[in-house]
């Protein structure tokens, strides 16, 4: 069973940084998704590939995957860079 962990990055619609402290560990998919003959819907059978399990720090996350023998990789979250403009800066 191999996840992987990541921080919650920030929605495009979100200014503030509300709920992004926040660790997700999710299963990766143990087999291909394939269309329904039916509908034409997407799916497999793998139901490990729905469950998120949230932790409050990436601590937490890495010691429940040490602890159930789970294989995860983490992924750093970028560095977060701010563009100061000033209002006057559009007029030059």
């Amino acid at each position: 069973m191999a996840a992987r962990i990541y921080q919650i990055p920030k929605s495009a619609m979100q200014s503030g940084k509300a709920k992004t402290d926040t660790w997700l560990l999710e299963f990766e998919q143990s087999e291909a998704r394939r269309p329904d003959p039916l509908m034409g819907w997407t799916g497999s059978g793998d139901t490990q590939a729905q469950v998120q399990l949230k932790f409050p720090t990436k601590d937490a996350a890495k010691g429940y995957a040490e602890k159930h023998g789970i294989a995860a990789r983490v992924h750093q979250t970028p560095p977060r860079t701010l563009k100061i403009q000033a209002y006057a800066d559009n007029f030059r």
